[in-house]
């Protein structure tokens, strides 16, 4: 009975990582919209401006990630460059949250921290989030750019942004996974540019 169900499992994890290959295989027909987000981001660095990021739960973490990235170091020793992610500060979310409500906890650093010239990136895996909509929202009249990496159809924030990635696929975590390749994808162009 054991060997049965750890046979079970073992198909389970090989179709697991089939679908995350065949998701991240699918990227390749966005890679004209990849290219084209990287290059908003170099321009947005090269010209004065700083990165924004957020998102909502797992893309919480994608939204650190990137931040974190640039700030520090992806592969190689380079400058280090300004991004800020929006999710990383719990007393602000927690400030925001109680007295404006879940919704604005992005849109009003947004609003705090963005300038002209400045972009916004956004991770959803739905694109169904008001607090992204209106951090969205926020950024526009601050004069920043935009981006989207979202999932399945896009959701409300399908369209909206300056630059996006729409990861086709109604998985959740195969939709991250591929967030984290784009994601990797676009600091190895930051990189490359740096490294010069």
């Amino acid at each position: 009975m054991k060997t049965r169900k750890r046979a079970k499992r073992i198909d389970g994890i090989a179709a697991s990582i089939l679908r995350s290959a065949g998701t991240i295989r699918r990227l390749l027909g966005r890679r004209r919209a990849i290219a084209a987000m990287s290059e908003a981001v170099v321009a947005t660095l090269r010209s004065g401006g700083k990165i924004l990021t957020a998102g909502n739960g797992g893309s919480a973490t994608e939204a650190m990630h990137m931040a974190e990235e640039l700030v520090g170091r992806f592969r190689g020793d380079r400058v280090s460059l300004p991004a800020v992610s929006l999710t990383a500060d719990s007393s602000a979310l927690t400030c925001i949250g109680n007295d404006f409500g879940f919704d604005r906890v992005f849109s009003r650093q947004v609003e705090g921290l963005g300038r002209p010239g400045d972009l916004l990136v956004l991770f959803s895996t739905s694109g169904r989030a008001r607090n992204l909509s209106l951090a969205l929202d926020a950024a526009r009249r601050k004069a920043m750019r935009t981006a989207c990496l979202l999932g399945r159809a896009g959701g409300a924030l399908a369209g909206r942004a300056d630059f996006e990635v729409i990861v086709p696929g109604s998985e959740t975590a195969r939709i991250q996974e591929a967030h984290q390749v784009i994601l990797h994808l676009i600091l190895e162009v930051v990189e490359e540019v740096w490294s010069r």
